[in-house]
């Protein structure tokens, strides 16, 4: 199918499931589901957007702000992954247990306003990836409509500019664990390094659009794309972010040459596989 088709197919998903709670973070997807399903449903679409320790601030709020543009009903909460022992431990399936607990408080919440579906923004490309918050999904009932219709990323962008969504070209926004090697215990403290550390290198103004920083201890790995690793290996650039991310807590600041990809503390696992 084309990527009209799709959107058709997702569409009538939409409107076959009746009612529904969206899971919405702000993300280029979950915009796009918010969206088209507040077309289809009306009032019958509300959104749930949850604050976390684990999530950068300013992405809530913007979140907040889109929402409010499109006149969505949305609600608002909070959820404490620190406060799971299993959570914490940074297991290879971590996502499962914030998922499990996002999507189950998300079940009340649907109860609550009487809608029949939760769901979220999964897509078709994330079959491909280690995304073990799937699992949540399906053991709470929790529908990927996005999915469903076979929408890829490269469809809900199109899609997302045809709207006129301001999430189309934005940058892919995973929470701040992902920053942190499998095994090494998540704290406040630390998420709360990355989340600076990438705050400041946004604020460059180097043009960086995707970027982290990989927490290794005392080591901050940073990644861009390779097309900006000359940008950020400028002397004068390197020696601000030196400095800035040693006063936030650093020995060491490197800059990873194979540049920015998806996903890259999951490397560890493919590799212990293939062993």
């Amino acid at each position: 199918m084309d990527t009209d088709q799709k959107y058709a197919r997702l569409r009538e998903t939409l409107s076959e499931m009746g009612s529904l709670l969206v899971a919405y973070s702000g993300g280029v997807d979950s915009t796009l589901l918010l969206r088209v399903a507040h077309d289809v449903l009306g009032d019958r679409a509300v959104a749930a957007t949850a604050s976390s320790p684990t999530y950068p601030d300013e992405e809530i709020t913007r979140a907040l702000e889109i929402a409010k543009e499109m006149g969505v009903h949305l609600v608002h909460f909070a959820t404490d992954e620190l406060a799971n022992p299993s959570f914490v431990a940074n297991p290879p399936d971590r996502c499962y247990y914030c998922k499990r607990e996002l999507f189950a408080k998300l079940r009340r919440l649907a109860d609550e306003l009487g809608l029949r579906h939760v769901a979220d923004g999964t897509n078709l490309d994330d079959l491909r990836d280690h995304r073990p918050g799937m699992r949540a999904a399906v053991e709470l009932g929790v529908r990927s409509p996005l999915r469903e219709a076979g929408l890829t990323k490269e469809d809900i962008r199109a899609l997302s500019q045809a709207l006129g969504l301001p999430t189309w070209d934005k940058p892919s926004m995973a929470c701040l664990s992902s920053r942190i090697p499998y095994g090494v215990a998540i704290d406040a403290e630390v998420l709360r390094r990355v989340g600076e550390a990438e705050r400041f290198l946004h604020g460059l103004a180097l043009g960086l659009t995707q970027l982290r920083v990989r927490h290794h201890g005392a080591l901050a790995r940073i990644e861009v794309p390779p097309a900006d690793i000359a940008k950020l290996a400028e002397p004068a650039v390197a020696a601000r972010v030196a400095v800035a991310l040693r006063e936030l807590g650093y020995t060491y600041v490197t800059l990873d040459l194979a540049g920015y990809r998806t996903g890259s503390m999951n490397e560890v696992l493919a590799t212990a596989a293939s062993q």
